[in-house]
């Protein structure tokens, strides 16, 4: 069973280190996502907070956010964001800063083996706990990036490459691909330096290259062209392509060069 504890202790620590950087910056600001501004970015986050606390807290009334979701199409996610972009700058910011307590005690205590619904497969508190976690640092890297701060890895990334590799047949099904049969080899050299490895030692398709570079790609912050990454084999070149870590419809990414 995965302990949950380091897990929840490093989303804590990313969400802090997220709420350092806005509670001082213009949120106005744009960034790279397309008109998100830094109060979209963090109101996403509030957002996506609450569905997962409704999610932890009752499961059985998720079925009618799902199908509010469904009704509503792929606008869905932005229309929250847009709608809680529009509260007052230090209500939404406590709103995330409440939000995002409450929904890691709940996890916290969650009994063991329970798997919570969501808008994609369901998860456990682990999963869900990671989801997060990869959520606030993709979207930490849109406010670093739109303030022109460098956004320096942590080995607290180890949860979002391994999340990346699990959700290498999601990836897939979500662009209406059939995944690959075989496991592929993932070497990624992480912060300190070691080398994370997944998968068969002997695969014959593989990607290799740095930790970040891999967690910026399966977030959708850069495009595998402006990477260290390599892959070997034509399926694991299409995973690079369309690699997804997070629920929902495929997402648009960045384009080549934009961040070069």
């Amino acid at each position: 069973m995965v302990d949950l504890r380091p897990i929840l202790s490093d989303l804590a620590a990313e969400s802090q280190a997220l709420d350092d950087i806005v509670a001082g910056a213009d949120w106005a600001t744009p960034t790279p996502a397309e008109g998100w501004t830094i109060a979209h970015q963090i109101g996403h986050l509030a957002w996506t907070d609450a569905k997962a606390l409704l999610a932890v807290r009752t499961p059985d009334d998720f079925g009618a956010e799902v199908q509010r979701a469904l009704a509503a199409g792929d606008g869905y996610v932005d229309a929250g964001a847009v709608d809680e972009a529009g509260k007052p700058r230090d209500q939404l910011l406590q709103e995330w800063r409440t939000g995002r307590e409450a929904l890691s005690a709940a996890l916290e205590t969650a009994p063991a083996g329970t798997k919570f619904p969501w808008y994609g497969p369901p998860m456990s508190a682990a999963s869900m706990a990671t989801a997060r976690l990869m959520e606030t640092w993709a979207h930490a890297q849109d406010v670093y990036d739109a303030l022109g701060i460098p956004h320096e890895p942590t080995d607290r990334i180890r949860h979002i490459a391994r999340f990346g590799v699990r959700t290498r047949d999601f990836a897939f099904a979500v662009h209406s691909l059939a995944p690959p049969p075989v496991e592929f080899r993932v070497e990624l050299r992480a912060p300190d330096g070691t080398l994370w490895t997944y998968g068969p030692e002997d695969a014959e398709q593989r990607v290799t290259g740095s930790a970040l570079d891999f967690c910026l790609v399966v977030t959708q912050r850069r495009h595998p062209a402006d990477t260290d990454l390599v892959a070997e084999g034509a399926d694991a070149a299409k995973w690079l392509e369309i690699a997804q870590a997070f629920a929902g419809p495929p997402g648009k990414g960045r384009k080549p060069g934009e961040f070069a």
